[in-house]
C-alpha cells in the first residue's frame, strides 16, 4: 500500500490509509481514526441533541457503525471523515426523533382518559375497566424504561417492531428481545390481579 507523503513526513497515517487498515478489522487503526475525530462526531451529535449524554450515546453508536461498516466504505465515495460526521449526524437525528416521539408518546398517554365502556355497559364493568387501566398502567411504570419504551411505541402508538427498532435506531432483534422480555415481565407482574 502506498502511504501518502502527508504520513512519510509526518509518520501519521491519512485517514484513507487508516480506513484501508481498518477495513482489514485493523482494531489499531479503528483507535487511531477515533481519538483523531471523535471530539468533532461528539461535537456534531451534540449540536444536534443538545444533551451531553445523548450525544456521547450516539458518538458511541456511531462508532460501532463505522468499525461494522468499514468493510463496505468506497474511497470514491468522499473522504472517510465526511463519511462518518454524516453517519453520526443522521444517528443524532435519529436520536432526536425518538426522543421527540418518546415525550409525544408519553404526554398523549397521559392525557388520554382511560377508554370508557360502551354506554350499555353496567356500572361494575365500567369500574372493573378502569381498575384493569390503572392495574395496566401501574405494571408498565415498573419495567425498565426501554422495555416500557418499545411495548408503548407497538402497543400506544401502533408502530411495527421493525419501525420501532429503525425509530430508536436499534437492531430489530433488540426491540424484539425488550418487548417479549417487557411482556413477560408485565404478566409476571400482573398476574392474580387481572
Amino acid at each position: 500500500m502506498a502511504v501518502s507523503p502527508h504520513a512519510e513526513s509526518t509518520g501519521v497515517p491519512e485517514d484513507a490509509e487508516l480506513f484501508a487498515r481498518l477495513r482489514d478489522g485493523d482494531a489499531a487503526a479503528f483507535a487511531q481514526f477515533y481519538d483523531r475525530h471523535a471530539p468533532l462526531l461528539y461535537g456534531v451529535a451534540l449540536k444536534i441533541l443538545g444533551n451531553e449524554q445523548d450525544a456521547e450515546d450516539v458518538l458511541q453508536d456511531a462508532a460501532v457503525q463505522i468499525w461494522e461498516r468499514a468493510p463496505q466504505y468506497r474511497l470514491e465515495l468522499g473522504h472517510p471523515l465526511s463519511w462518518s460526521v454524516a453517519l453520526t449526524r443522521n444517528k443524532a437525528i435519529d436520536r432526536l426523533r425518538s426522543v421527540r416521539r418518546r415525550t409525544e408518546v408519553h404526554e398523549s398517554a397521559a392525557a388520554e382518559p382511560v377508554a370508557a365502556p360502551a354506554p350499555e355497559a353496567s356500572s361494575p364493568l365500567r369500574a372493573m375497566a378502569a381498575e384493569t387501566g390503572d392495574t395496566i398502567r401501574r405494571g408498565l411504570q415498573m419495567l425498565s424504561m426501554e422495555q416500557r419504551e418499545a411495548i408503548e411505541l407497538a402497543f400506544l402508538g401502533g408502530l411495527t417492531q421493525q419501525e420501532i427498532a429503525i425509530r430508536l435506531g436499534q437492531p430489530l432483534g433488540t426491540i424484539k428481545a425488550r418487548i417479549r422480555r417487557g411482556m413477560l415481565a408485565l404478566k409476571d407482574m400482573l398476574e392474580g390481579q387481572l
